[in-house]
């Protein structure tokens, strides 16, 4: 699933994106695409990773989520959700 927004991507905007994928449990990707993303949202996400892996671990499922962090232009012409609307 593709976030975008434009300025800094924050800490507060990592959980909103957490609790949306979180809804999804067939979602196996978060790309966040923003022109500068904070320390903390970075760990946010990479937490949210880990934790879904050991937890599938632990339960014996086959399940991750790969987070991938896309700083720099956002581009209007890629769809995605912008959470700015969140």
């Amino acid at each position: 699933m593709l976030f975008k927004k434009r300025g800094t991507f924050t800490e507060e905007d990592a959980r909103k994106v957490i609790e949306i994928v979180s809804e999804r449990p067939d979602e196996r990707e978060i790309i966040i695409m923003a022109e500068r993303v904070t320390d903390g949202a970075k760990r946010r996400l990479w937490d949210y990773a880990r934790g879904v892996q050991l937890m599938a671990d632990m339960t014996g499922e086959d399940r991750s989520v790969r987070v991938e962090i896309l700083e720099g232009y956002v581009s209007e012409r890629v769809k995605g959700t912008d959470v700015d609307e969140l």
